[in-house]
C-alpha cells in the first residue's frame, strides 16, 4: 500500500519521466536495515544525512556512500561551512517535512523556501542505480543515479561535489 507521503513523490517522479522499481519493506530507518532492502533491489542505498551550521542559518542534504565514514570537519571544510553538525529532527522536519530514519533526496519537494544546499559524494555517481526512500522508510525506490541528478536539476538545485573517504578496515 502506498503511502500518503509518497504520493507527491511518485507525482514528480511521473511528471518528469523518471522510471523507479517501488519495494515495499517494514521500516529501514538505518543502514543496517537498508542493506537487507539493497540485497532484494540489486541496488544500494546511500547515506543521507542533514547538516546545519551552528546558528542554523545554513542546511544541508548530505549523500554519502553506504560504505563511507562520515567525518564532519571534513565535509565541512569541502564546503566551506564552518561547524557543520547535525540537524535536530524539529529541524528535519521544518524543512523538509521528514521524519528520522527517512531523510532522503524526495524531501526537497517540501523545501519549498529553497533552504536547503545539496552535497553529493562524487563516487555514489559513479552507481549505474541507487535506491532513494519516497519520504517514508517503509518503501524504497530503484532510480538511475543520473535521475536522481535530474530531479534536483528539475528542483532547482546544484549539488555541491564532495569527497568522502572509505572506512578503514
Amino acid at each position: 500500500m502506498i503511502d500518503e507521503r509518497e504520493k507527491p513523490v511518485l507525482a514528480a517522479l511521473a511528471a518528469l519521466g523518471i522510471e523507479y522499481e517501488r519495494f515495499s519493506h517494514p521500516a529501514a530507518p538505518t543502514m543496517e536495515a537498508c542493506a537487507a532492502v539493497a540485497e532484494t533491489a540489486g541496488a544500494e542505498h546511500c547515506k543521507n544525512i542533514f547538516l546545519t551550521n551552528k546558528r542554523k542559518t545554513i542546511f544541508y542534504l548530505a549523500m554519502i556512500g553506504a560504505e563511507k565514514r562520515f567525518i564532519t570537519s571534513d565535509i565541512s571544510k569541502q564546503l566551506g561551512v564552518p561547524r557543520l553538525s547535525f540537524a535536530d529532527e524539529s529541524l528535519l522536519f521544518e524543512k523538509l517535512g521528514l521524519l528520522p530514519g527517512a531523510i532522503t533526496v524526495t524531501g526537497l519537494l517540501n523545501d519549498a523556501e529553497h533552504a536547503v544546499r545539496v552535497a553529493v559524494d562524487r563516487d555514489i555517481l559513479k552507481n549505474e542505480r541507487m535506491l532513494i526512500h519516497p519520504n517514508v522508510n517503509t518503501a524504497s525506490l530503484c532510480v538511475k543515479t543520473a535521475d536522481v541528478l535530474r530531479f534536483l536539476d528539475a528542483l532547482g538545485y546544484e549539488p555541491a561535489l564532495i569527497g568522502v573517504s572509505d572506512f578503514e578496515k
